[in-house]
């Protein structure tokens, strides 16, 4: 029996050089160090394209606020359409940047999987062989201007070796009809029916996989229920 896809590169290409000319326009000032500083080693920092509010300086989602493109999502036309060419809900847009020799420690992410309602989509703008994620043990590298997938409730670390920075454009998506046929193309091989509810994700029932998630209790899965709720706010605004 085949066993689920833990990480996937998926039917998606894009323009290496045209990111690469967005991003170098800004300046150190722009990212912020990310706030999980007991999660990582030597550098790891964030910059907002799309966030709670259309915040800059923020990178956490809050309750009650919308997602809406930051100011520096302005200054970057390619990556404008980049995120817009995903035809489904996008919740929070960054990029995230890994220094030279930095460490992000293993971990899980609950609430991040296709099946979750929450897809979190990897594109890398820079990067090397030396930058090696390790998935359920695994190492994978993912190579720049594709989109990449990993099931982030896996357990999941990143390394890089390499000599210059990591940078990363991440997009949250809403898992809707389109994206699952997307990787359905790309040969995605499902987990069984997640604890949150079998149906597909959809306009239709998303409500109903938040009450689940936050049912749970966990603190984890509570947040992204929060996440899939200011996402879902996001596109009724």
């Amino acid at each position: 029996m085949t066993a689920p896809s833990t990480w996937l590169r998926l039917p998606l290409s894009f323009d290496v050089a045209r990111m690469q000319h967005d991003i170098d326009r800004f300046l150190p000032a722009d990212w912020l160090a990310h706030f999980n500083t007991g999660a990582y080693e030597n550098g790891w920092s964030v910059l907002p394209l799309r966030s709670s509010g259309g915040d800059a300086r923020h990178i956490m989602s809050l309750d009650d606020v919308a997602y809406a493109d930051t100011p520096h999502l302005a200054h970057c036309p390619y990556l404008r359409q980049v995120i817009a060419g995903f035809a489904c809900d996008v919740g929070a847009a960054r990029l995230m940047a890994l220094d030279a020799g930095a460490v992000i420690r293993e971990h899980r992410d609950p609430g991040t999987a296709l099946a979750d309602g929450v897809t979190r989509i990897h594109i890398p703008i820079r990067t090397s062989p030396q930058v090696l994620f390790r998935i359920d043990g695994e190492p994978v590298h993912f190579s720049a201007g594709h989109a990449w997938y990993m099931d982030a409730s896996c357990r999941h670390a990143v390394e890089n070796r390499g000599t210059a920075p990591r940078v990363h454009l991440v997009i949250d998506c809403v898992t809707n009809a389109w994206l699952e046929q997307l990787f359905a193309s790309a040969g995605f091989v499902p987990k069984a029916p997640p604890k949150y509810g079998d149906a597909s994700i959809n306009d239709g029932n998303v409500q109903d996989i938040i009450e689940r998630l936050r049912a749970t209790g966990e603190p984890a899965v509570l947040a992204r229920a929060d996440q899939l709720a200011a996402i879902r706010r996001g596109v009724a605004a």
